[in-house]
């Protein structure tokens, strides 16, 4: 039962659940569903699929969610960023509409969730570290710029296309000609009243007298009456016959069972893009996951997170939906609603049914501009160019790092910007790396401390010289810490002993144990003495197996105050001890 608690949450959390937590559960999901519904039509249009695949991508997974994630809050479906990715992904291999654009997409799915699937399986959660959160905030940036100028051709009624910031501006720039002023009309009084919506209304309906939560679940409507009142604007006007473009009928059913292509060369092209839809699908959710958790003092497992998500996916590649993710605003919206359990999310893809079932012939009058707007609207708000600013001012590796990573995606589009920010985390990383930190250090005067003598005033001794290492010591900077003490030892002084102070050591590689031989031998054909101070026991463990402390040319010393007691002449001792 552990192992299938393990593996089921559900089993966990639903041992307890009573009519309170349903009671919260359903308020949750009501909420949620009115956000849902149009952000799911209005993700497939962006993800370029009929309007019904967001309605089905947001049933099956959540369901499937529920049964196995972990998080409490967490609310699964489509999301902006991965809807991007997909439409990027598979205009590569079909033309938008076509049967075989639809069929990509489950694959897509597919592959996502079988990807997520085994390094759940496997534990290996750890790899999604490799992006570091300059990278993926600013890939997320230039991702939120990508998709609102995607989102201006329906706003403005043209027909433009391309994958990337420049190919997307020259594309309407093109067509200013042929720009639907009607539809510019319904556009943009959408998109200003979402905005409108989202920071004013809850406090003006607080003040008008309505409780906290009627004043959040008609907030959460407001995407929902842009909906209706444009859906009906355009039914008593006939604007459809005046060029205004409508998202016409959407079956009315609930999820199809259907198939992925298994094709090897579909397979094949698809494979890449689905690693990274779901490393950043990942990255994304676990995030929201971790942060929601803490504030009710909950634990997320990482590592079945990844199972939850990869099956969500497979459960949207045979329900006619594309990739999904735990999406950051509904998750929000969920929490912030009372959600006690993923029960929500279930209560939540059923009141999507119901509206899959009879709700979908309303909206045949829905123009697509008012689904741009929801768009636009929800993606702004991922914007943060003040990364670049932050990042300047700390760190210019990890400015260098996002500034690159925004500008590559806007110019190459998503696939190049995700995948050049990976390289250029590693790349970072390794470089970082190869040159640790090592700093030479003196007596604190009347203490047994230790500190760099650049930053402190403190006693040292010209025939020592100790060099306290602040990283682990593997191939990648091993060299590093020879060509400094070569450096160091044959500067014209007269230095009789090296300390070499491991205080922070946690590992030293085959690589690495080469190095401290070379150094050994160079420093005793010198006259110099080699020896180390504060070794920690599994890397004293790992030099026993080796020859290394048999050839030592010094010692080694469980603290540095003994090393230095042993090292300096008698008037430093004295010195020391006053």
């Amino acid at each position: 039962m552990t192992t299938l608690r393990r593996y089921l949450p559900i089993l966990d959390w639903g041992r307890t659940y009573d009519k309170n937590a349903f009671s919260n559960d359903m308020i949750a999901a009501v909420i949620v569903t009115i956000m849902l519904i149009p952000q799911s039509l209005a993700y497939a249009l962006l993800a370029g699929l009929p309007p019904e695949a967001g309605i089905y991508a947001s049933i099956a997974p959540i369901i499937l969610y529920a049964i196995f994630g972990t998080s409490r809050a967490l609310a699964v479906g489509p999301v902006a960023v991965v809807s991007l990715l997909t439409a990027s992904a598979i205009g590569q291999v079909a033309e938008q509409g076509t049967a075989g654009y639809a069929v990509a997409a489950l694959t897509l799915a597919f592959l996502s969730g079988g990807f997520l699937l085994l390094l759940g399986v496997f534990r290996l959660g750890f790899l999604a570290n490799f992006l570091s959160h300059p990278v993926i905030a600013g890939f997320i940036t230039a991702s939120g710029i990508l998709i609102a100028t995607s989102q201006l051709k329906h706003v403005l009624g043209v027909s433009a296309d391309g994958h990337t910031l420049p190919q997307m501006l020259a594309s309407i720039g093109s067509q200013l000609d042929q720009i639907n002023w009607i539809t510019v009309g319904i556009g943009i009084t959408a998109t200003v009243f979402l905005f409108w919506v989202r920071k004013n209304l809850k406090p003006l309906l607080k003040r008008t007298g309505l409780s906290p939560l009627m004043s959040d679940i008609l907030t959460k409507a407001g995407p929902v009456a842009a909906v209706v009142a444009t859906t009906v604007a355009v039914w008593a006007l006939d604007l459809s016959n005046k060029g205004v473009k409508i998202v016409g009928d959407v079956p009315q059913s609930l999820p199809p069972l259907t198939m992925p292509n298994m094709s090897p060369d579909l397979i094949g092209t698809l494979l890449v893009p689905a690693i990274l839809i779901s490393i950043i699908g990942f990255v994304e959710s676990i995030s929201v996951a971790q942060t929601l958790a803490a504030k009710r003092r909950q634990r997320i497992d990482p590592d079945q997170e990844l199972i939850g998500l990869g099956a969500a996916n497979l459960g949207a590649a045979f329900t006619g939906g594309f990739p999904v993710t735990g999406g950051f605003s509904r998750s929000v919206v969920n929490f912030d609603a009372g959600a006690e359990t993923p029960a929500a999310g279930a209560y939540t893809a059923m009141g999507l049914a119901i509206a899959a079932l009879f709700l979908t012939p309303l909206v045949y009058f829905l123009p697509t501009a008012t689904l741009a707007a929801t768009i636009i609207v929800a993606v702004l708000s991922l914007v943060d160019l003040s990364i670049l600013k932050k990042t300047w001012g700390y760190s210019k590796a990890d400015f260098a790092a996002v500034a690159a990573t925004i500008l590559l995606t806007l110019v190459l589009g998503v696939e190049v910007g995700v995948a050049s920010g990976v390289i250029i985390s590693l790349f970072l990383h390794l470089y970082h790396t190869s040159r640790p930190h090592v700093a030479e250090v003196g007596l604190v005067p009347g203490t047994q401390h230790f500190r760099n003598i650049l930053r402190h005033d403190v006693k040292t001794d010209s025939t020592l010289v100790t060099l306290r290492v602040d990283q682990s010591l593997f191939f990648v900077n091993a060299r590093f810490l020879e060509d400094l003490i070569q450096n160091r030892v044959t500067d014209g002084c007269d230095i009789k002993n090296v300390v070499l102070m491991f205080s922070a050591v946690n590992e030293v590689d085959y690589s690495a144990l080469e190095s401290l031989e070379a150094i050994n031998l160079r420093l005793k054909d010198l006259g110099v003495g080699l020896h180390l101070s504060e070794v920690k026991g599994p890397v004293m463990d790992r030099l026993k197996r080796s020859h290394f402390l048999d050839e030592l040319n010094g010692r080694v010393f469980l603290s540095q105050f003994e090393a230095w007691r042993n090292l300096t002449n008698s008037r430093n001792i004295e010195n020391a001890a006053e």
